[in-house]
This record gives structure tokens, C-alpha cells and sequence, in this order.
């Protein structure tokens, strides 16, 4: 859509005036980047000092975390494929959905050769190479997405689903379970398949290519519930940080480091890579929304109910978080700014 404009342009406008339109519109994106990010950290604030201040019982980000994955996230998930998840569509998001398994793969490769320069611990190296394997890209990267490059949600959707199977294939049973917890039989590794957003996202595919009519209640209700996935995301990682030992987290160098490697050096290189083999733009866009989000939450909460410490992992995730407001904005300006 962005291409389309800009050729449009071109027609009208001589190479100076369309090299200002260009720059104003790679500003507009960083500005509205800066915003939504901005609009986050506040939610996350507002979550941080809600449980600081007592304002909310203990177990409400548990509860938070329930609603989040079981309804909010599976909503907005179904309310996007009833929509936009079309016979037309279909040919069109394979390639997201190959790109998505490339990139995961090599990230996961990369991630457990990088892990190893943290810590000689093993259980240490594990939160590690979790935190650069996978980014939030499921809370923050729907949040920052689902904003500010709506056309391409969808897309975007489709491209993580190979980074969410390397989660429940990889990532948690052998990063951040114990070992006597890993899974042994098929059913044990085909249980994680078996959640409310993908059952959403089967649904959603169903009815979008299908065109099947639901009532427009429903609609809306679906609609509605999905657009709290959002601040309930932001809240529910504010409500988790404030329960961080902050003095012990900030003296913690290598969670610096790792937030760095995440947040700047990995969508870097991978905006490189894509200047050199010239992907699709909206193609090229999912990767970089995917890469440049910080980490989640999921090496803070699984760890921590095997009663495992989880100081580095939840200092990843408040330094990356913090750091995010500021990189994500500079790396979408390069991205606009380096990729046409």
C-alpha cells in the first residue's frame, strides 16, 4: 500500500519534492511509533503502580494472565482471520507463513550458539538464549501492530505462527521447564496445540473463507474483546515488573547486554539482510515488527512456578521493555528509511 503511493507520486511530483514527501512520511511513522510506544509504557506503568500502591488484590495478574491468553488474545485473533482471512488471501499469506518458519529456524540457531557468551550455568544460559530466540511478539508485536500497520495484521499473524510452534516445541520444555518436567510421550508435546488462540484462529479461517453470517452482536462482542488484548497486555507487564527486585536488576550488566542484542543488533542485522534479497515491503515489515519487540514474559512466569530464580529473565524483560519505547521507533525510521 505504501509502494502504491509513492509510484503514484512519482508520476506528479520531480525526484526533489518526492524525496521530501518520502521524508515526511518516514517521520510521520516514527512519531506515531514514538506515540503508541508511549501509550504503552504508560499502561505499564499504570499496572506497576496499581500493584505497588495495593490498589489490586495479589493474584490479579494471574487472573489478568488467564483472561489475556483464554479470551482477549483468542478474540482478537478470530475477529482478524473472520475478516480479512479470505479465498483470495490464502496464496497470498504461504509465503508469510514460509518466511516465518526461515526466520524462526535461523533465529533459534543463532539464539542458542549467542546464549552460550551469558553464563557457563546452564539454567541461566537457557533464559538467555530464550530471550533471543523469541521476542514478545505475540503482546507487544499485536499491540504495536495491530495500531500502526493494520493492513498487514493478518499477515503478520500468519508469519509468527512458526515462532509460536517453536515455543511449545522448544523454547519452554527444554529452556525454561526442569528437566523432570519435560514432555515424554506425543500427547504431552501435541497438548500445547490444543489453546484458545489457535482454536480462534481455526475458527476465524473458517467462517472469513467460508463467509459464513454471524449475528451482529457476536461480531461485535468478538471485536470488543479483542481490543483489550492490548492495555491488558501492558498492564498485565507493568503488574509483573513491580513485583522485580529493581536494585538487584540494575546492577545486572549482562541483562544490558542481551537487551542490546535483542532490541538493536538482531533487527539491524536483519533489516540488512532484507535490503540485499528485497522481499516483499509488507513481507519485509513482518519480520522486522517481529524481531524488534522486546522480551515477554513467559521466562519470568514459567520458571517461577518450579520455584526457579528468575532475577535475569525479569530483568530482560524490564530493561528491554524500557529500552523498547526508544529502539522500536529508531528501527522502524531505518526500516522506512532503508527499505522500499
Amino acid at each position: 500500500m505504501q509502494e502504491e503511493k509513492k509510484e503514484e507520486l512519482k508520476v506528479v511530483l520531480s525526484p526533489e519534492e518526492q524525496k521530501m514527501v518520502e521524508d515526511g512520511e518516514e517521520m510521520a511513522l516514527f512519531l506515531a511509533t514514538l506515540n503508541q510506544m508511549g501509550f504503552l509504557a504508560f499502561l505499564m506503568a499504570v499496572g506497576f503502580v496499581l500493584v505497588k500502591v495495593r490498589a489490586v488484590p495479589g493474584d490479579c495478574a494471574s487472573l489478568l494472565s488467564k483472561l489475556e491468553n483464554n479470551v482477549f488474545v483468542p478474540a482478537l485473533v478470530m475477529g482478524t482471520f473472520m475478516t480479512r482471512f479470505t479465498r483470495d488471501s490464502i496464496e497470498n499469506l504461504g509465503q508469510y507463513l514460509l518466511v516465518g518458519l526461515i526466520v524462526a529456524v535461523i533465529g533459534m540457531l543463532l539464539a542458542s550458539l549467542l546464549g552460550r557468551c551469558f553464563s557457563r550455568e546452564r539454567y541461566i544460559r537457557n533464559i538467555y538464549t530464550y530471550g533471543l530466540a523469541f521476542s514478545n511478539f505475540g503482546f507487544m508485536g499485536n499491540a504495536v501492530v495491530q495500531v500502526l500497520f493494520p493492513e498487514i495484521f493478518i499477515n503478520y499473524l500468519v508469519f509468527t505462527l512458526p515462532f509460536w510452534c517453536g515455543i511449545y516445541l522448544w523454547g519452554v520444555p527444554f529452556l525454561l521447564m526442569p528437566s523432570q518436567e519435560k514432555k515424554t510421550g506425543i500427547r504431552d508435546w501435541l497438548k500445547p496445540f490444543a489453546n484458545p488462540m489457535l482454536a480462534g484462529m481455526v475458527f476465524g479461517a473458517v467462517i472469513g473463507v467460508c463467509g459464513i453470517p454471524l449475528p451482529d452482536f457476536i461480531t461485535k462482542g468478538i471485536g470488543t474483546l479483542g481490543d483489550c488484548m492490548s492495555p491488558v497486555a501492558m498492564l498485565l507487564t507493568g503488574m509483573t515488573i513491580a513485583g522485580i527486585d529493581l536494585k538487584k536488576i540494575f546492577r545486572n550488566v549482562p541483562v544490558y547486554i542481551a537487551s542490546v542484542v535483542r532490541l538493536v543488533m538482531i533487527p539491524l542485522a536483519a533489516i540488512g539482510v532484507l535490503m540485499i534479497f528485497k522481499l516483499e515491503y509488507s513481507l519485509s515489515l513482518c519480520v522486522v515488527c517481529n524481531l524488534a519487540m522486546p522480551l515477554g514474559l513467559s521466562p519470568v512466569v514459567i520458571p517461577a512456578a518450579y520455584g526457579k530464580d528468575t532475577s535475569d529473565a525479569a530483568g530482560m524483560v524490564l530493561i528491554s521493555s524500557l529500552m523498547s519505547c526508544i529502539t522500536i521507533p529508531v528501527i522502524f525510521w531505518v526500516f522506512s528509511v532503508l527499505i522500499h
